[in-house]
This record gives C-alpha cells, sequence and structure tokens, in this order.
C-alpha cells in the first residue's frame, strides 16, 4: 500500500484505500478498520490525496509537500490537540508547514481535515513521498537534456551552415583572381604599346634632326 492509492470520499469520512475500479463506482478499504467495502459514485465522491492541492497566494501546492511540511514538525504536531485548539492556534501551526497558504480561502475546517489525515497516514506509514521526489528529479534531468540536444543540434546546424558558406567563399576567391588575371594583361599590353609609339617618335625626331645637321655641314 502507498499514499498514490490513498483516497478521499465525501460523505464517509476518513481516509481509503483504493483496491479496484468499477463503471459506478470502486472497492475501498478503511484505513481505520481495514474494511473493505463498495463505494457508489453516484452517492459520493471519490478523490485522490495526490491531486488535492492547496491554495497559496502565489500557485497551488500539493497536499503531499504540505504533509512533509507537517512531518518537519511532528514534535509540535504531537502536543498540538487539534480537537480542542483554537482557529488563531491552528493557523499559526499550519503557517509552520505552509507560510504562504491563503488565509482567505483555506478554512480552519480544511486545516483540520488535513491534520487528522495527517495522523491517519502517519499511522499506517504512509508519510514516504521520495516517489514524486524521484519524479521531479526525473523531469529535471529531462528538461537538462532537452535544453543539451537542443545546444547540439545549434552547433551543428552552425558547423553545416558554416561549410556550406566555405565553398562560396572559395568560388568568390577564385572568380576574383581570374578577373584579377584577366585584367593584368591588358594593362601591360596597352603600357608596352604607348611606349613602341613614344620610341618610333623619338626615332624619326632624332633621324630628322641628324638630316638637318647634315645639309647645315654641307
Amino acid at each position: 500500500m502507498e499514499y498514490r492509492q490513498i483516497v478521499s470520499v465525501t460523505g464517509l469520512g476518513g481516509l481509503y484505500q483504493l483496491i479496484s475500479t468499477k463503471n459506478d463506482g470502486a472497492i475501498l478499504r478503511s484505513l481505520a478498520d481495514q474494511s473493505v467495502k463498495f463505494v457508489s459514485a453516484r452517492i459520493h465522491q471519490i478523490t485522490p490525496l495526490e491531486s488535492i492541492e492547496i491554495y497559496t497566494y502565489n500557485e497551488n501546492v500539493r497536499l503531499h509537500e504540505v504533509l512533509e511540511g507537517i512531518k518537519r514538525n511532528d514534535e509540535v504536531y504531537e502536543k498540538l490537540n487539534v480537537a480542542k485548539a483554537d482557529s488563531n492556534t491552528l493557523r499559526s501551526f499550519f503557517r509552520e508547514a505552509l507560510p504562504e497558504f491563503d488565509e482567505d480561502r483555506v478554512y480552519v475546517s480544511d486545516i483540520k481535515k488535513i491534520l487528522k489525515w495527517y495522523s491517519i497516514l502517519k499511522a499506517n506509514e504512509l508519510l514516504n513521498f521520495e516517489a514524486y521526489h524521484e519524479q521531479e528529479g526525473a523531469v529535471t534531468d529531462d528538461a537538462a537534456a532537452t535544453e543539451n540536444t537542443e545546444a547540439t543540434a545549434t552547433s551543428e546546424e552552425a558547423s553545416e551552415e558554416k561549410q556550406e558558406n566555405a565553398p562560396k567563399k572559395a568560388t568568390k576567391k577564385a572568380v576574383a583572381n581570374e578577373t584579377a588575371d584577366t585584367e593584368k594583361p591588358a594593362k601591360k599590353t596597352g603600357t608596352k604599346k604607348v611606349a613602341a609609339k613614344k620610341s618610333a617618335e623619338n626615332t624619326e625626331e632624332n633621324t630628322e634632326k641628324k638630316a638637318t645637321a647634315k645639309k647645315r655641314a654641307e
């Protein structure tokens, strides 16, 4: 028997172990006297304790977390007379277990019911909630694993993008080099033509000067 199997039944009081379910109800075992009986779903509402949450000023808190808070103050609880304690005493004790509980929506009758459930669960050794902590730890590990996977995928995408861009850059560089090689010979050819032209002009000019000087000498 474990906490996950424990249910509350409206109109009956106490707590019960869920043995099996039927279309119109469930077979339950009382934690008080271990008696087994069929409970009709048409007459009673059967609620698993693990589905119950307590109002706070922020997010609601699951019942097992409140029960753990009471367990941490078990010595004080043992000295508390729940049946005779006044409202302020009960609220003060409950505040130790759940400091942020919503005092406008959590009534003293709710606190008494939870403290009664705690007493029954303790008598049946059902205050072990390790399974819930293991589940929460597994969820955290899954979230971390998902985050790492996403980071790896992002890194791989960046690497693939880099590899895809590398050929493009190489192609651009090759085209640039080819263009440069094509343009350079044209510039040199143009320079040579200009130099040859100037050389021819100088030769003609020198020939004319020599001819003129020869005539004068004659």
